[in-house]
């Protein structure tokens, strides 16, 4: 029998869950607390829920943890985690050190579909989604090891996070609640490839996170060529869903550049982009990638970032560029994933 995963379950969904054994909701609320503020990993750690209640759970149901298989720490004092899952999958989670407190990048799948050729997280394909118990496990797991709490969160590890929709609003959810860990959903950045319907669904909750879009390029052409996706829903069709998005929740959306040399980084892209985001207040995020094997893409130098991130400014469009951290421990998602599976294959 294949038991459920009692930390996937939000607050309220908790609490039908125990009124299935026949227990008062209140019941629910005191394990919420014991997996998600207390952060116990055993059900024999809970010491104020009946032994007639605890073996129940025991035989129907797991609590989702991880271990730690790799723990990497680079110069700037970012650290990148190889997690192992109970089954033996493996995820990444790097926690980046800042002057506002310490941020963690999560996975949300093992492996991705999208197909992004820059990235390493999708080159061996998806192999399954995370429970939302899982995604917690990493914030977790992550907190006990660094010195000092978590305060930021952003989805933008291995996975695309609205191709694991329900897991992740259940994730939002929990992680945010003022009986588990309660980080504010103005402190969750959730990083999308651009499924479309999925952000007209995701604006009709409010839930005041902020919006990532992972553009990249400002053309059709150049985006397909960098992002499959973009043949499903492409450029036109997916800045119309950024703008009902902001329009519906009054959130501005920021959008994610990968400066790629050669690809998208010429004057003229900066143009086409500047004319593409008119009128939306938007903030574009210039990334110089990290290396990645087996990508034919290289990173454009320091000097043409800064030139058109120069450029943007002078044409109205908001920029910065990202702080370049972990370049020394492999930390390109999927990266640390992929060495690792490839050591287990030899």
């Amino acid at each position: 029998m294949e038991k459920n995963s009692i930390s996937s379950f939000t607050e309220e969904a908790l609490c039908d869950y125990i009124k299935g054994f026949g227990q008062p909701a209140f019941r629910g609320k005191q394990l919420f607390k014991w997996l998600h503020q207390k952060r116990v990993t055993q059900f024999s750690q809970m010491t104020d829920i009946p032994k007639a209640l605890i073996e129940k759970l025991e035989e129907n149901s797991v609590i989702d943890t991880l271990t730690i298989r790799k723990k990497q720490i680079g110069g700037d004092g970012t650290i990148k985690y190889l997690f192992a899952l109970a089954d033996g999958n493996c995820v990444e989670a790097v926690v980046m050190r800042y002057e506002y407190g310490n941020t963690i990048c999560v996975s949300t799948q093992v492996g991705c579909r999208m197909g992004c050729r820059f990235c390493a997280s999708t080159q061996g394909g998806l192999v399954r989604s995370l429970t939302a118990g899982e995604i917690c496990a990493e914030v977790y797991t992550a907190q006990a090891d660094v010195d000092g709490r978590i305060s930021n969160i952003v989805l933008m590890g291995i996975g695309e996070p609205l191709d694991n929709y329900n897991n992740v609003m259940d994730f939002l959810t929990i992680i945010s609640s003022d009986n588990g860990i309660n980080i504010g959903m103005r402190n969750i950045t959730l990083s999308t490839c651009g499924l479309v319907p999925m952000i007209d669904e995701l604006a009709q909750r409010k839930l005041g996170i902020t919006l990532a879009i992972s553009l990249h390029g400002p053309t059709d052409e150049i985006r397909s060529g960098m992002m499959p996706i973009n043949n499903k829903y492409n450029v036109d069709e997916l800045i119309a869903a950024c703008r009902r998005y902001q329009h519906t929740t009054g959130r501005r959306v920021s959008f994610e550049y990968a400066m790629v040399n050669g690809v998208n980084d010429s004057a003229d892209c900066a143009k086409q982009l500047s004319t593409l985001l008119k009128g939306m207040g938007a903030h574009v995020n210039l990334i110089p990638i990290n290396p990645v094997d087996g990508s034919a893409y290289s990173a454009t130098d320091a000097k043409n970032v800064s030139r058109f991130k120069e450029r943007l400014e002078v044409l109205g469009i908001n920029a910065t560029v990202r702080r370049r951290l972990g370049t020394d421990i492999s930390a390109a998602c999927g990266q640390l994933r992929r060495e690792e599976s490839t050591k287990a294959g030899e």
